[in-house]
């Protein structure tokens, strides 16, 4: 269907798990190798932002389609759901399917045709593998039940595309979800699994302060914006570190200031934005009330106005046990004990963890690291990945999957 992308072909790619079966999945993978990377290629090159992913929904149903699966859009025009095999028991496979507005600098023949965004996160992978597992299970001539192959939308906005798959019905009747996501720092062939939280919670602030502004050189005549927002910057940071617990993780990061313009003029707005992040589900909870108390007590003895806006993000993925031995039950089968890998735990949001407030599931790292050249890290312009991950993440999903129903 895609066997070259810009007229560059491509050279067969190694499966690190050829051999372990089951036989059906070997014969599939042995088939369709290049097809696998020649998804990635394209699906990479034409990158979507978030609820805007609609080529690459299309491209996505069309493949479904062609193994005789019935795909479901989203009501939102991005997104799909779909079942492969029968019974009453069904576990759910995800994949994000959105790019970051990022510029790529790859220099790849199969980099970014569009300006200004890139898929420097890996939800390229993610969706390919995700559809070669699809169309590996198709081919199955029996499966112990059904699996719920879930392609998410708009992962990299807050609160997360996994709403409009929970709103839609996407999980209903699962009752088990696994994912993987990318990871630069391990080797391909390896796959990180933690029993417990994997990611953190992840909020957005924004601060914007007021005052009737006025001459540096009478500051006790008006409220000083700038000093205040100085006081903010530092002192709520170090407040929030003495009320709660430093165990769980909690930090919050300022990435952007704005006031004022002239060297000797109290500006009259001002406006700070950052992230807030936790470890822990039960502190996140409690930070939006004590994120106001904490602002407040700072800024009263300035007489500086303010309007605090906390936009909630994503929950922490917390692993349940059953679910993750049971996805490295079906890494060792994949591909062998020594593909085990511990992994810690990321201030990074991801939206899987509104999939983990309603039915249990684990999330995983997958290797993509060549073990060769300079690690580079998600979300950065020259974010690439090794092919041979995309192998290695077709047969954990479909070995987790059964492991699951099994």
């Amino acid at each position: 269907m895609l066997l070259t992308e810009r007229g560059v072909s491509i050279a067969p790619v190694e499966d690190p798990g050829a051999g372990r079966g089951p036989s059906w999945l070997d014969d599939w993978l042995s088939a369709n190798a290049s097809e696998v990377v020649a998804w990635r290629r394209h699906i990479h090159a034409h990158p979507e932002l978030s609820r805007k992913e609609f080529a690459t929904t299309e491209l996505i149903a069309d493949v479904l389609r062609s193994a005789g699966l019935k795909p479901r859009v989203l009501p939102g025009g991005t997104g799909l759901v779909c079942d492969v095999g029968s019974g009453p028991r069904c576990v759910a496979l995800r994949a994000d399917i959105d790019a970051l507005p990022v510029k790529e600098n790859t220099g790849a023949p199969y980099a970014s045709t569009v300006d200004g965004v890139a898929h420097a996160c890996g939800h390229d992978a993610h969706t390919t593998i995700l559809l070669g597992a699809a169309l590996a299970l198709a081919s199955a001539t029996e499966l112990p039940g059904r699996v719920r192959l879930v392609f998410q939308p708009a992962e990299e906005v807050m609160p997360g595309g996994a709403l409009d798959v929970l709103a839609a019905g996407g999980l209903d009747g699962v009752e088990r979800i696994f994912g993987l996501h990318c990871d630069p720092r391990l080797p391909v062939g390896r796959i990180g699994t933690r029993i417990g939280a994997i990611t953190s919670a992840s909020d957005l602030l924004e601060l914007r302060l007021t005052s009737p502004g006025g001459h540096t050189s009478r500051p006790h005549l008006t409220a000083d914006l700038v000093h205040a927002l100085g006081t903010v910057i530092t002192g709520l940071p170090t407040l929030l570190s003495r009320r709660v617990d430093p165990r769980s993780g909690t930090v919050l990061v300022w990435g952007a200031v704005h006031a004022g313009e002239a060297a000797n003029a109290v500006p009259q707005d001002g406006v700070l934005r950052g992230t807030l992040r936790t470890g822990d589900r039960d502190i996140w909870a409690e930070l939006e009330p004590l994120i106001k108390e904490l602002t407040g007590a700072l800024l009263a003895p300035t007489g500086v106005g303010f309007d605090l806006h906390h936009r909630r993000g994503v929950p922490p993925v917390v692993n349940d046990r059953e679910s993750t031995m049971l996805l490295r039950a079906g890494i060792e089968a994949a591909l062998g004990e020594d593909a085990l890998a511990g992994t810690e735990q990321s201030s990074g949001g991801e939206d899987f963890g509104w999939y983990l407030e309603h039915v249990p599931g684990s999330f995983a790292r997958l290797g993509v690291w060549n073990g060769v050249e300079k690690q580079r890290d998600l979300h950065q312009p020259g974010f690439d990945l090794d092919e041979r991950a995309l192998l290695v993440g077709v047969r954990v999903m479909v070995h987790a999957a059964l492991a699951s129903l099994a």
